[in-house]
């Protein structure tokens, strides 16, 4: 059977929940800046980062947070390496 979904790594892409309400869907608040009190934590900025507690995204668009404890599959590549 020919497998339908790929995993496809190196995208480059934002991902953020810091639209302040300025969209026109539900959007959760970043657990990460609730604690803070502020609004500069983004999940993946383009070319630049991934957050630390980024552990994906799930379909359709929902991201996978671990805030705030550590992100297990980060910590296993990196001790694979």
């Amino acid at each position: 059977m020919e497998e339908k979904i790929k995993k496809l790594s190196g995208a480059n892409m934002d991902i953020d929940l810091t639209s302040d309400g300025k969209v026109d869907w539900k959007q959760s608040a970043c657990p990460w800046n609730k604690k803070d009190g502020s609004n500069k934590h983004k999940c993946a900025v383009k070319d630049t980062s991934i957050c630390e507690y980024f552990c994906g995204i799930e379909y359709l668009d929902t991201v996978i947070c671990c805030f705030p404890n550590a992100n297990s599959n980060k910590y296993e590549e990196t001790i694979n390496k």
